[in-house]
């Protein structure tokens, strides 16, 4: 486990990424913010905290607190999941909000709300998987260790990509509503692709499951367009998703 001696000093750098990713969606409009929108951001950060945190305990003779904490963060990672799903219901509802008010919604019209709510439900499931096999590989120290930091990665396209996209949007603004709103989300998904080949390669993990299931997720988030048009998948959160 040398080789993971300063892992909670890069895991600060993802941190600041889902941070300043997130801030103006956030913060910009903190006390219209739904409760799920404050308990999912909070778990979410908190999680990040404790990516932080864990390798730090792991590496520096602290694998009592190591081991405890560690029992706390899986009730946060199923918080993280959960209240994730639960946000659905503000996708679909967004995408009903984008039919009646065109002209506010501009160039984010129904499709979108409705492919990032199909992106979600395999993001988080993945997510899920990550946590699954670090508990069960909890034994072999670098699988345990790999499988949670893919998580950071995992999950980090909703903050990075609806941070850029807001950059995007505001600088395009006077093309307003002709404006590529996929264009920023594939420049995401490139950069959260060209972090985890980072790590592996740093790690030596590249031809590890982890990072197959970290980059295929970030992959098929590029596919929110073709998602989100299609009628079965519309059907599907229509009839699923209720209020």
């Amino acid at each position: 486990m040398g080789k993971y001696g300063n892992l909670h000093l890069w895991m600060i750098l993802p941190f600041l990424v889902m941070q300043l990713g997130i801030y103006e969606d956030y913060w910009g409009d903190f006390t219209d913010n739904a409760w799920s929108v404050h308990v999912h951001y909070w778990t979410g950060t908190v999680w990040y905290l404790y990516l932080i945190v864990q390798p730090y305990y792991a590496t520096h003779g602290q694998l009592v607190r190591h081991r405890t904490n560690g029992i706390i963060g899986m009730f946060l990672a199923g918080g993280v999941c959960l209240t994730a799903l639960s946000m659905m219901h503000r996708d679909v509802n967004n995408a009903h909000l984008a039919a009646e008010m065109a002209d506010r919604f501009g160039p984010f019209e129904p499709w979108f709300f409705y492919g990032v709510a199909a992106v979600e439900i395999p993001m988080m499931a993945a997510f899920g998987v990550a946590v699954i096999m670090s508990i069960v590989q909890r034994k072999q120290l670098e699988n345990h260790a790999w499988w949670l930091i893919t998580t950071v990665f995992i999950i980090m396209m909703p903050a990075l990509a609806r941070g850029i996209q807001n950059l995007y949007v505001d600088y395009y603004r006077d093309n307003w509503p002709d404006i590529d709103i996929m264009a920023p989300i594939y420049f995401s998904q490139f950069l959260i692709v060209l972090m985890v080949l980072a790590a592996a390669r740093y790690y030596r993990k590249l031809n590890h499951p982890a990072t197959f299931v970290a980059i295929a997720v970030n992959l098929y988030a590029c596919l929110i367009k073709p998602l989100g048009q299609s009628p079965a998948v519309q059907a599907f959160f229509e009839g699923v998703v209720k209020g």
